[in-house]
This record gives structure tokens, C-alpha cells and sequence, in this order.
């Protein structure tokens, strides 16, 4: 299959960069095609401006959007690999979201209501966060980190969601439970798709 990595975060010593190289390592070794877009490496500029949609609504889509639009049109599976911050997506990746699954390309309205565009394509996120797991899952907020991107990044464009890894107490575990991490993501990249 072809796989589209998205990837970020800021540092190339995280644990989430561990998780995008056991990712990647375990795909390509199953024979897999990998894409990996790392938006800080690539400056990706994630602000929506109105000349950006200015120029998708008169079919001149900046040629930074086509460029990412492309991959993700290419891929079977895509996996966001990114760290909760503040409840939700680092800044970039949200960016990413709203310029490049864009209406028109990820989705659009018709009489039944929303068009999911990218439909036969499945979809997982891993995300990683510094409060405990057990925290987050008596609160609430594991459901509702699942419910507003699976649900509301993925399922909304047609991308179906087969998996959720939530990580958390990053940066106050031992080694064993960072490897059982890992093992974690790499049996979910090579099971679910």
C-alpha cells in the first residue's frame, strides 16, 4: 500500500520521532510504499490566509496545497503522528488540516449534505500527551480527543478511522513502557490497514 505519513513536532530527539521511525521501519519492512511529510522540516506554513481561499475559490490553488493535496490524493492509509497540546493538535498540523483538506478536495456540499471526498482511504492517528493515560480516560478527554480528530478530521473527508493510539505520561516513564509503546505502534501500522 501506499502509505502518507504526516508528522509533527519540533524535535528530533522526541519520543514521537522514535514512533515515526518504528512506523516507518515496520511498514517499509512489510513491503510497503512510505511518504513521510515532517511539517517543521518542510516550513510548512499552516496559517489559512484570504488570499489562500481567494485563489481555491477561483481554482488557483497555492502551489504549496496542490503539492500536499497530491500526496494525500496518492495514498491509501495516512497516520498523523503529532503531541496534544493544550487538547488538541500542534498549531502546524492544524494548519495542515484546514489548508490542505480544503473544500472542493476533502469535501464539499450536495443536496444530501457533506460529500466526503476521500473515501477508500483509511486513516490512524498516534498522539502522545504528558498527562497519564488513566487521567485523561476518567476525565474524558481520550474520548473526546478521538471523538474531534478521528470523527471530525478524518470520518468527515471519508477517511476511515482503524486506529487511535493516545500515549500518555510522556517524559515520566521507564524504557520498558516506552518499548511497549512502540511495539504497540508498530503491530497497529502493520494490522490495520
Amino acid at each position: 500500500m501506499k502509505h502518507l505519513i504526516v508528522y509533527a513536532h519540533p524535535h528530533t530527539d522526541s519520543f514521537n520521532k522514535a514512533i515515526l521511525t518504528t512506523a516507518v521501519t515496520a511498514l517499509e519492512t512489510e513491503g510497503h510504499e512510505v511518504v513521510v511529510r515532517d511539517l517543521y522540516q518542510l516550513g510548512f506554513q499552516p496559517v489559512l490566509t484570504e488570499a489562500d481561499t481567494a485563489a481555491m475559490r477561483a481554482g488557483q490553488t497555492p502551489q504549496d496545497i496542490v503539492a500536499e493535496q497530491k500526496y494525500v490524493t496518492e495514498a491509501e492509509a495516512i497516520t498523523f503522528i503529532y503531541p496534544i497540546w493544550w487538547t488538541g493538535l500542534p498549531a502546524i498540523l492544524k494548519g495542515y488540516v484546514d489548508r490542505v483538506f480544503a473544500y472542493g478536495f476533502a469535501y464539499a456540499s450536495g443536496a444530501a449534505g457533506i460529500e466526503k471526498l476521500l473515501t477508500g482511504k483509511k486513516g490512524v492517528m498516534i498522539s502522545t500527551h504528558g498527562t497519564p493515560k488513566d487521567v485523561y480516560d476518567q476525565i474524558g478527554m481520550t474520548d473526546a480527543l478521538q471523538l474531534t480528530s478521528d470523527t471530525g478530521i478524518f470520518d468527515f473527508v471519508g477517511i476511515e478511522p482503524v486506529g487511535h493510539l493516545l500515549f500518555g505520561g510522556i517524559g515520566y516513564l521507564d524504557d520498558a513502557a516506552y518499548q511497549a509503546m512502540l511495539d504497540e505502534v508498530k503491530q497497529t501500522v502493520t494490522t490495520r490497514f
